[in-house]
């Protein structure tokens, strides 16, 4: 059986480029070509790329209490749905040049709910639509107290009005399965949290 990730960048051939539009963010059109796995060469295409970069997300979460914090704030991409588009989601921001995502973490933890993670965990990086964006997510979890979390933040400037939660983890968790969450970072954090909730409440205790 042939092993997957043949292929490299190498293997594909951007035959033009150009900037269709430039905003908050940018749309790219390309004309390209690559590589088949029957051998042969893809005839040329065009696709749009939403040039989008990286951004880090966190969980946070208090391993004494059993709490996670999660933020209610409105996303425009959730308009128009049979829903709500004020969504529950993670701490969350956009990573500057030259900043860590651990730096990013922990300033989006101060501006959106007063947080400071102490220590942070690893989740994953993922890929957010690789079909048409280059958004890649870097995941985490943090730990926190939620003794005295909750209230009203966001940068003004930004035009963020957030409001933090405190719910218990079973609560949370149980809001993916209902459909309350249904954004992919918050689901995949806190899937990862249920699987790992043992080892988080004992190491980090």
């Amino acid at each position: 059986m042939t092993e997957p990730f043949q292929f490299k960048d190498s293997d594909v051939k951007i035959e033009k480029r150009e900037t269709v539009f430039q905003g908050f963010f940018r749309m790219d059109k390309l004309w390209l070509t690559h590589r088949r796995f029957d051998g042969k060469e893809m005839p040329t295409f065009t696709r749009e790329l939403f040039i989008r970069g990286d951004a880090t997300c966190v969980l946070p979460y208090d391993p004494d209490r059993d709490e996670v914090v999660l933020l209610e704030q409105f996303r425009l991409g959730a308009l128009g749905r049979d829903q709500s588009p004020w969504l529950l989601e993670l701490v969350a921001g956009m990573n500057e040049d030259g900043e860590s995502p651990e730096e990013v973490a922990q300033r989006e933890g101060q501006e959106e709910a007063g947080l400071t993670f102490k220590p942070l965990d690893k989740i994953c990086d993922y890929l957010v639509s690789p079909g048409g964006s280059t958004e890649l997510i870097h995941l985490y979890c943090g730990r926190i107290s939620t003794e005295a979390a909750g209230g009203l933040f966001g940068v003004e400037h930004e035009h963020e009005d957030i409001r933090a939660h405190v719910f218990s983890a079973d609560e949370a968790i149980a809001m993916i399965y209902d459909g309350r969450i249904n954004n992919a970072a918050a689901i995949i954090a806190l899937q990862w949290l249920q699987l790992n909730r043992p080892r988080l409440r004992e190491g980090w205790s």
